[in-house]
C-alpha cells in the first residue's frame, strides 16, 4: 500500500468518526442538513428564475400583472364577503307595540282643536 492510499483510507475514517460524533453531540445536524439543502435548492431556483426573466422579460411581465389581477380578485371577495357577513356586535329585540286607532300623539289633537273635515269633491285639476 501507497501512502497515498493509507492517508486517503485515515482521512475516510476520521470523517465518519466526525460524523458520527457531531451526529450524537447535535441531535439536530439531521435538521441542519435539511436546512443547507433547501438553502442550495432556493438559490439555485433564483439562479434559474432570473435567468429566464432576462430571456423571457415579457413572459414574466405578464405573470406578473397575472398575480397581482389574482390578489385583487380575492382582496375584493374577501371584502365583499366581510360586507355581507353577519355583524358582530349585540343586539336586543324590539317588540312592536299595539297601536289604537282612535289615540292621538300629535300635538295639535291634544290641545283639542278641530280638523277640519276633508273633501268628498274632487278637484277640477285632478
Amino acid at each position: 500500500m501507497s501512502k497515498l492510499t493509507t492517508i486517503t483510507d485515515r482521512a475516510l475514517e476520521l470523517a465518519s468518526q466526525a460524523g458520527t460524533s457531531l451526529k450524537h453531540a447535535v441531535p439536530s445536524a439531521d435538521k441542519l442538513l435539511q436546512t443547507g439543502a433547501a438553502l442550495g435548492v432556493a438559490k439555485t431556483g433564483g439562479k434559474l428564475a432570473v435567468n429566464f426573466v432576462r430571456r423571457n422579460p415579457a413572459v414574466a411581465v405578464a405573470t406578473g400583472i397575472g398575480v397581482g389581477l389574482l390578489a385583487l380578485v380575492a382582496y375584493r371577495k374577501r371584502k365583499q364577503d366581510q360586507a355581507n357577513g353577519p355583524i358582530e356586535g349585540k343586539s336586543r329585540r324590539v317588540e312592536a307595540r299595539k297601536v289604537n286607532g282612535t289615540s292621538r300623539t300629535s300635538t295639535a289633537r291634544k290641545t283639542g282643536t278641530p280638523r277640519k273635515p276633508r273633501s268628498t269633491t274632487r278637484s277640477p285639476e285632478s
